[in-house]
């Protein structure tokens, strides 16, 4: 598989939590000079790419959401320019509520964007202001039933739990109201605290307290309880899905698989290198209006970092790791090398073998980072 990344940096405004490259838009040319300038990027490396094909197409942010259906339809235009992309490939874009209509819903479905990952959060309006959401709950369900109007049937909910403040009912009524809308696909994170973050820093400020591990634990219990009973399988720590609707382009990544990264602060992994772009949104055009790639970092990967990657990101997924695999990729037998660890880890409950791989127990998905550590050399 083979996915295309690209990154879109501008937000209406900046979330409390967010620690990702995003802006919000403070010039007007802004998203001019950036689509002008991805392009360019795009085109870079069209030679290189030029008889590979496309699986999967992810369209991130920031809010992709916040371009206009003009400004839409030049970055899409761009990418078939440039890229093959295969003709059934998942194509996905983020969206907020609030920067959405039916107007652009249509125009995106025009384009072929053919699966929305939609930012919720939480459902109740008091906690989306606290957070530093645009919209309100009324304002994400009338987006989310006009894209099934338009036909796009595909559709992630982003929530979010263990708020500051959130109690253990609000949560439970957030998942009621989104199962009953019925989306093909539910993504549910526990806050974590990045530093640089308004959060962060009101954290910090002793302005909210933030649930302790056992109470955060019991909340993941229950909602992998409740979605697995209403039709969605958990298929990876932090992702529930209706039978086929599992994200193809979240797998490229989990599997270790190659992607091209572009926009500012995009990375890649393409064979046996990882890059990054720079963030600064001005620092990215200009080597872009100077025709160069915008790279901030370039690492070619050794063979024990490459391990470590594939253990860590297949311990995510339910599926796990599977042994041939491995040793198909690394011509290393996964038990031989990693005996001791695998017994401790089994004797603690969590991990276990069945199928000829290695997955974590449900005690291990709670406390995975715990079990990752374990591989590091």
């Amino acid at each position: 598989m083979l996915g295309l990344y690209v990154h879109v940096p501008f937000c209406a405004q900046k979330c409390n939590y967010c620690d990702f490259n995003s802006y919000k838009i403070e010039e007007k040319n802004q998203k001019k000079d950036y689509l002008t300038n991805v392009a360019k990027e795009m085109e870079l490396y069209k030679e290189e790419f030029k008889n590979k094909e496309f699986t999967s197409v992810f369209l991130g942010g920031g809010t992709p959401s916040i371009l206009n259906s003009d400004e839409l339809t030049m970055l899409v235009k761009s990418i078939y320019k440039n890229f093959n992309i295969k003709k059934d490939a998942e194509i996905t874009m983020e969206c907020n509520p609030g920067t959405l209509n039916k107007e652009k819903l249509e125009t995106i479905k025009s384009l072929g964007i053919n699966r929305l990952s939609m930012g919720l959060q939480v459902t109740q309006n008091h906690h989306l202001k606290y957070i530093g959401r645009i919209h309100t709950y009324e304002q994400f369900e009338k987006n989310y039933k006009d894209a099934i109007d338009v036909g796009i049937n595909n559709i992630n909910v982003d929530l979010m739990y263990s708020l500051p403040n959130q109690s253990f009912d609000e949560w439970k009524e957030t998942l009621d109201k989104i199962i009953k809308l019925n989306p093909s696909h539910i993504s549910a994170y526990s806050l974590i605290l990045e530093e640089g973050t308004k959060f962060y820093d009101m954290y910090m400020n002793k302005e909210f307290e933030l649930n302790d591990e056992e109470v955060d634990i019991n909340i993941y219990k229950y909602t992998i309880d409740t979605l697995n009973k209403n039709g969605y399988h958990q298929y990876e720590i932090s992702n529930y899905a209706k039978e086929g609707y599992e994200c193809k382009h979240n797998i490229v990544y989990w599997k270790c698989d190659n992607y091209l990264g572009l926009g500012p602060g995009a990375s890649g992994y393409i064979n046996n290198y990882r890059y990054s772009n720079i963030c600064d949104v001005k620092g990215y055009n200009k080597y872009l209006e100077d025709n160069k790639k915008p790279l901030e970092e370039k690492n070619i990967l050794s063979k024990k970092d490459e391990i470590e990657e594939f253990i860590f990101m297949g311990l995510r997924m339910n599926k796990g790791i599977n042994l041939d695999e491995f040793y198909e990729k690394f011509n290393i037998n996964f038990k031989d090398k990693y005996s001791n660890i695998i017994e401790k880890l089994k004797n603690l409950n969590l991990i276990i073998e069945q199928n000829n791989n290695i997955t974590l127990t449900q005690r291990g998905r709670e406390i995975s980072n715990t079990v990752f550590v374990e591989f590091i050399d």
